[in-house]
């Protein structure tokens, strides 16, 4: 006789998609990732719009922010509060754009806040108390992987969830600002989804938080110029 397969092992799923769902409230839809300076400078059109997102998920998204969600996430499974402050510390750092520094812990914050009333797991309420006592910033990146961990989401499942929320989000971003339309965004988003794995498989395999890094110096004078721009739709 064949027996029902239980439905514990999709909580975590389920967690995983409303975390991802642009209905969350986390701010990410006050953000550009950098695009609408491109756009501002008519540095970026619609003929190389992958390849801007590709170099973005390569060079800044993948070593930095996918890498320290990963070891946020080992840390917070770990309950290694000291580690997680390293890497949220060391995240910080490496953002040498003000636009982007702000961006990353005001949503991180907002995530902090949310998760407070919808996802009242240690993890977090941990990360929380930190963040109030200035021992660490609160960068989203950090700040999911911790809730994450606490929701019973593996790594590798949290990596690959916030680089496609990233990769939505930016053309969510690219279709606002006129540079494609809903049909080719999509296109967009399933054209880079072996870029997406790649760099889920490299992130993951950070071992230390000196290894984060990001380089892309003309998105950091983009940003420098955006956030200066007379008139923005996005926050970065």
């Amino acid at each position: 006789m064949s027996t029902r397969p239980g439905t514990a092992d999709l909580d975590p799923l389920l967690a995983q998609l409303q975390l991802t769902d642009s209905g969350f409230p986390s701010g990410m839809y006050t953000l550009s990732h950098g695009l609408e300076g491109y756009v501002q400078l008519q540095i970026t059109g619609p003929e190389n719009l992958r390849e801007l997102l590709t170099d973005l998920l390569d060079n800044t998204v993948g070593p930095a922010d996918a890498a320290a969600l990963a070891l946020a996430h080992r840390a917070a499974r770990e309950a290694d509060w000291e580690e997680l402050v390293r890497v949220d510390r060391r995240l910080h750092a490496i953002k040498l754009n003000r636009e982007q520094r702000r961006a990353s812990t005001r949503t991180g914050r907002q995530v902090l806040d949310t998760a407070a009333f919808a996802f009242p797991v240690p993890e977090t309420a941990r990360l929380a108390e930190l963040v109030a006592d200035k021992a660490a910033p609160g960068n989203h990146a950090v700040v999911v992987g911790a809730l994450y961990a606490g929701l019973g989401v593996s790594a590798a499942h949290a990596v690959a969830a916030d680089l496609y929320a990233f990769a939505a989000s930016w053309t969510a971003a690219a279709v606002r600002l006129g540079r494609t339309d809903f049909r080719r965004a999509q296109r967009l988003l399933c054209e880079v989804r072996p870029d997406l794995a790649r760099v889920a498989r490299a992130a993951l395999a950070v071992r230390d938080p000196r290894e984060l890094h990001g380089s892309v110096p003309v998105a950091d004078v983009v940003s420098a110029a955006h956030e200066r721009a007379e008139a923005r739709l996005f926050v970065t």
